[in-house]
């Protein structure tokens, strides 16, 4: 046990590290990298979103190539099929159909990072074998199946486009345990250097100051299995999150209003027992990078709206307004709910 602890302590310098490494590139984006960082060491998937143009494509390159490893990336159009993601077909040099494993498949059990750009111009069909994909971190294709024990699956979507777009299925953005949202950064500085400075244009050569494989993927694993059997909970943080769980399901019940919708009326399904789970995964890896060793209600509330907004379901006639809505109900949910000391 104290030579698992210190070798806790070695991976939350690397930890730390890793961050440090990559704001150096992305500026503006400490928040979003830190949630990056914890969805790591919970081997969860993530969705980013935002406007176009804001660096979503470039911290996830960079993130992928900070933890080194066999990468893969595609890019979702209206045309992409399933198979493509698993194989190529093509015409040789002797005029005979030829096939060769796809993106997907193409370093096998090695794959460390699959990258789907632009996920929401992609069909269902393709979002079904992405499921699997990340469900299971398997797929079966010519008459095997392929595990892939080290994977993990970021994508992006931006916000403001519409046309020839797919809205992901609610089964598949439950598999991402974050979606975090990307904007333009808001410090002054930030938007100096990022508009004038000549090293934030050429994005291929500012990747290249990021050092490949500063976390070890093959052992991520095995770390995030420590993480979570040594960080604990105590009994009055179970409580909370449970009062906290019961008030998402049903706001009305705890004794929730909210100025802008019936809160009745408002929530038709999630938070999960699933989404529950990530949410303490979560908690537990904020807790770990923040040096302690049992969970606080802070760390709760860091990872809440990154693991739990895209969980929730609200009704038809509240979709519209999803974003304030759900964040509305969160802030009076936290209000309701005492907080334990």
């Amino acid at each position: 046990m104290l030579s698992m602890t210190i070798q806790l302590d070695e991976w939350r310098e690397r930890a730390l590290a890793f961050e440090t490494t990559i704001a150096g590139v992305v500026l503006g984006q400490a928040e979003a990298l830190r949630l990056m960082t914890i969805a790591i060491f919970c081997r969860g998937h993530v969705l980013l979103e935002g406007d176009v143009g804001v660096g979503k494509t470039t911290l996830l390159r960079a993130v992928a190539r900070g933890l080194g490893g066999p990468y893969e990336r595609i890019e979702g159009t209206i045309d992409l099929m399933p198979s493509d993601m698993v194989y190529s077909a093509y015409i040789g040099e002797d005029g005979r159909p030829r096939m060769e494993e796809g993106p997907v498949l193409r370093h096998g059990e090695e794959l460390a990072v699959f990258f789907f750009n632009e996920i929401n111009r992609a069909r269902p069909q393709v979002h079904s074998l992405l499921l699997r994909l990340m469900a299971e971190r398997s797929v079966t294709a010519f008459r095997r199946e392929y595990a892939f024990p080290h994977l993990q699956v970021f994508a992006d979507r931006n916000k403001v486009e519409r046309d020839e777009t797919f809205e992901l299925p609610a089964a598949a953005r439950d598999r991402f345990l974050m979606e975090i949202s990307i904007a333009a950064p808001r410090d002054a500085a930030s938007r100096r250097s990022l508009a004038f400075d000549p090293r934030f244009h050429d994005v291929d050569r500012l990747l290249g100051e990021v050092e490949e494989g500063l976390l070890d993927h093959r052992q991520l694993n095995r770390v995030a299995v420590a993480i979570q059997s040594q960080v604990t909970t105590s009994g009055a943080i179970e409580t909370y999150v449970a009062d906290i769980w019961a008030a998402v399901r049903a706001p009305d019940v705890a004794g929730i209003t909210l100025a802008s919708a019936d809160a009745s009326r408002l929530v038709e399904g999630g938070a999960s027992p699933r989404a529950m789970s990530a949410l303490v995964r979560a908690a537990r890896v904020r807790a770990w990078m923040e040096g302690r060793s049992v969970v606080v209600p802070e760390d709760i509330r860091a990872v809440f709206s990154a693991v739990m907004a895209h969980r929730i379901f609200l009704a038809p006639m509240y979709e519209i307004r999803r974003d304030a809505l759900v964040a509305e109900l969160f802030a009076a949910v936290f209000a309701a709910v005492p907080t334990p000391a």
